[in-house]
């Protein structure tokens, strides 16, 4: 059997795309001709922007289908610090969630996907503010690692490195970042540590995807000097796939479903502009790739390659595509002897998809359970079938890392299953499946990451594969397959899902936050989950210095898999006010477990399955509160209702397409949900019925809500005109001040200051009011650095006998986080109906 160098071995592993989780591929004879046509097409482009769904999909989708060439989006980061609008997942959870939406995105528009070390920690206004809180050196770092071991072409930035504050501060940091990468790349100087893996590249071509919306107008754009624009046309049609460019991006796009980001397809030409920055300007403003060599031509001893290929392409059998395994051989063992190691194992990595397609070959292996702990057996059920009439042997199945082996040397019939089972034990040290940046504790800006080697990569590697070693004619190819667990679903039939290894054990502290508003002892119980049958231990909760727990050590047994007890443990509070951390310990002989055990599962991604550190906030605060009942229309990923229940507030969640006035009579306060005037349809039918309640002396407290795309008209659902802008502070740390000190909303029931602004995570708000009528009165105000202060961030009306309240501030992020004063200060909110 031939075999790879390490470092080419290595480097397969890092760029191959995993199916994980999912059904595996089975291409039709359609896409396996337009894979021969990718692996006739030696180019490739790397998109760069900073978030998921930054990227544009259409370009995306047009690079790789209709140029055919190998196209990746370099994301700085995973998203972690955006809303999100189908679940409550937050933080690196969120950035799961949208790293496997861009991985959706990608199998869709054909593309790659890669990340920086950079984490989302929220919204900055420029580049400066964005590099006090990233690692600027390490992201530049990442950059280059990208560039360096996908070695594109042409680069295409999203954003303008050349205008700073026009956008989001991670979007010009992300062109910004690109422009200086593009050139250290090819400097031995730079990053040397590098060069052990990699050696240096220099793309062609630097470009930003540019359009109207930069220029300000289309007007604008129309009467702009185009002398350095490249033009294509991204609205291409695809008989083979009976689909435009346009409808295929769009299927892409709306995958971010999390953002909002669903879209309707387009059809018909539609341009794309690309401004020329950097390196050898194309005398075709067509065409990305003129000047440069994308045949086999381009890499010694590629000719004769291209030749075989070629002669495939223009003849392919559309009924029959093993008619071509022959050729495919021979052109594989030729891929074999260049000496370009990038392209050889690019090139080796595709054409084993084809042949593995053309051959008809399926091979699987698949777990009889869905997780698994070190030291425990299990079985994979294996299954190979041959559906060609093209002569095929399996040799042997043997399961990486522990080496178990069943050796066949059996022919494989045409359309006969051939299926197995193979008894394993997991090995002790064999690390626990997770996402690999999520496996150390980094900073608020940047993940750590151990192993750079992993840098960049979308997955973390799976930590069990069958590798399947067979011989076509006299000659051995080995093919790996992840070991994933399959099993059927009542309703949606054969489903897959990760096959995880997981701890012995894991435990989670049942609430976030436990509110303490008094020196009085609180319950707090503790979820140990058995990742194995019959483990038995003792679990402790550790406290700050100041916190006590009246029993330690408490034990526990459990006998099933997959079973939990709960462990209650009493805390006695500090006397200090402030908010704390807590974590569960569990011991099971000398070995000690903290991490919690997270699900993240939607019908759009696969299963994702997380080891995250265990812990909770417990907060000491003095609080008074007036009023009891609270109505509360829930929005986007909301969480607040939760946080209001641990103060003592009767919640009750409202059906908006139930509101009746004289339902409403009974709240001391009526609470809309973060972004609701977005997302729930029916409170644009309620407005009436929601005024009402004020007029009559009701508390009516509208959380932030948006404008533009997905976004709502707030004249229409406030009794006074209101504008609601873009402004924001992203200063969690920004000086507050307090416009009229004396309005009752500082002062009753609970005195608010400035300290009740400490501990504010991310931000201070967003979305503030820019406009507002008189009635309006302006409550704080607060400023990023360099700007003028905003005074939208909580505005008060009186309306009849009640008050209308618009508020831009965070508390859907600073509850959840048991903030104080975010508590003391949402509590007066909801007193001000006591207050007339």
């Amino acid at each position: 059997m031939h075999k790879l160098s390490i470092g080419a071995l290595l480097l397969l592993f890092l760029f191959q795309q995993p199916l994980q989780a999912q059904e595996p591929q089975k291409m039709n004879t359609t896409e396996i001709f337009e894979q021969v046509q990718k692996l006739n097409f030696l180019g490739s482009v790397l998109y760069i922007a900073a978030h998921p769904d930054d990227e544009n999909t259409k370009l995306i989708s047009y690079l790789a289908n209709s140029v055919k060439a190998r196209t990746a989006y370099l994301s700085l980061t995973p998203g972690d610090g955006g809303q999100n609008l189908i679940g409550n997942e937050r933080g690196e959870m969120l950035g799961v969630l949208r790293t496997e939406e861009l991985l959706a995105a990608r199998r869709i528009d054909g593309g790659e996907q890669f990340f920086s070390r950079a984490n989302d920690f929220g919204y900055s206004k420029v580049p400066k503010e964005t590099y006090q809180i990233w690692d600027k050196k390490e992201v530049l770092y990442d950059v280059v690692w990208a560039i360096r071991k996908f070695r594109p072409d042409v680069i295409i930035n999203r954003f303008d490195h050349r205008t700073p504050g026009s956008t989001h501060g991670h979007h010009t940091a992300s062109a910004e970042l690109s422009y200086e990468a593009y050139d250290l790349a090819s400097d031995p100087k730079a990053f040397p540590e590098q060069l052990k893996s990699v050696t240096i590249w220099q793309p062609r071509r630097l470009f930003f995807n540019t359009s109207w919306w930069f220029f300000g107008s289309e007007e604008k754009f129309e009467k702009a000097n185009k002398d350095k624009f490249l033009t294509v046309d991204a609205g291409v049609y695809y008989p083979l796939k009976g689909k435009s460019n346009g409808e295929i991006s769009a299927l892409s796009r709306s995958q971010h479903r999390c953002q909002g980001f669903g879209t309707m397809g387009n059809r018909g030409s539609e341009k794309e502009y690309l401004e020329f920055l950097k390196g050898d300007f194309p005398k075709d403003k067509t065409n990305l790739f003129d000047g440069i060599d994308t045949s086999w031509n381009r890499v010694q001893g590629g000719a004769e390659i291209g030749k075989i290929l070629s002669g495939i392409e223009a003849n392919f059998n559309f009924k029959d595509p093993s008619l071509h395994i022959d050729q495919l051989l021979e052109a594989y063992k030729l891929i074999q002897k260049l000496d370009d190691d990038y392209w050889k194992t690019e090139k080796t990595l595709e054409i084993k998809k084809i042949i593995l397609a053309c051959s008809g070959l399926f091979l699987e292996a698949n777990a009889l359970q869905s997780s698994v702990s070190t030291g425990e057996q299990t079985i994979i059920a294996t299954e190979v079938i041959n559906r060609s009439e093209y002569p095929v042997q399996l040799a042997a199945i043997t399961i990486v890392p522990t080496q178990n082996t069943i050796a066949k040397k059996q022919v494989l019939l045409p359309n006969k299953a051939v299926s197995d089972r193979i008894n394993i034990t997991i090995p002790e040290g064999i690390p626990s499946s997770n996402p690999y940046w999520l496996n150390e504790t980094g900073t608020n800006g940047m993940y750590k990451v151990t192993n750079p080697e992993l840098i960049g990569l979308p997955k973390t590697p799976e930590v069990l594969n069958a590798e399947f070693a067979l011989d076509f004619k006299g000659f051995s190819l080995s093919f790996e397959k992840p070991i994933q667990y399959k099993y059927s679903d009542p309703e949606k039939g054969e489903q897959y899902e990760p096959f995880m290894v997981i701890p012995a054990v894991t435990a989670s502290i049942v609430h976030d936050v436990t509110i303490f508003p008094d020196n009085t002892p609180k319950e707090i119980a503790v979820i140990v989950k058995a990742g194995k049958a019959g483990i038995h231990g003792t679990v402790a909760l550790e406290v700050p210095k100041g916190w006590s727990v009246l029993q330690q050590d408490l034990p526990f047994e459990i006998d099933q898999k997959g079973a939990e007890k709960t462990i209650h443990f009493v805390v006695v509070p500090s006397e200090t006010e402030g908010r704390e951390i807590i974590r569960p310990i569990v011991t099971i002989g000398t070995t000690t477990y903290s991490k919690k055990l997270v699900e993240i599962k939607y019908d759009h991604i696969p299963k994702q399955t997380l080891l995250l550190p265990s812990q909770a906030y417990v907060t000491r605060l003095t609080i008074q509160k007036t009023g009891q009942q609270i109505g509360y229309i829930k929005g986007a990923g909301d969480e607040v209702p939760e946080s209001l229940t641990q103060i003592g507030y009767r919640v009750t969640i409202i059906n908006p397409a139930n509101i009746l006035e004289k339902e409403l009579q009974k709240y001391d306060a009526i609470v809309l949900g973060v972004r609701a005037l977005n997302v729930v349809e029916e409170l644009k039918f309620k407005q009436g019925v929601l005024l009402d309640y004020v007029k009559k002396g009701g508390n009516l407290i509208v959380q932030y809500t948006t404008t533009g795309r997905n976004g709502f008209d707030m004249s229409q659902f406030s009794p006074y005109p209101i504008h609601i802008s873009n402004d924001r502070v992203t200063d969690e740390n920004s000086q507050i001040s307090f416009i009229d000190a004396t309005h009752p909303v500082l002062n009753h029931p609970n005195k608010i200051t400035a300290q009740d602004f400490q501990y504010w995570v991310q931000e201070q708000g967003l979305n503030f009011a820019d406009e507002w009528a008189s009635q309006f009165q302006p409550i704080l105000s607060m400023k990023d650095e360099g700007e003028s202060a905003k005074k939208g961030s909580l505005l008060i009306a009186n309306y009849g006998k009640g008050h209308y309240i618009y508020t831009g501030l965070s508390f859907f992020r600073e509850l959840p986080a048991g903030v104080p004063g975010a508590y003391r200060l949402l509590s007066n909110l909801i007193a001000l109906k006591n207050n007339n």
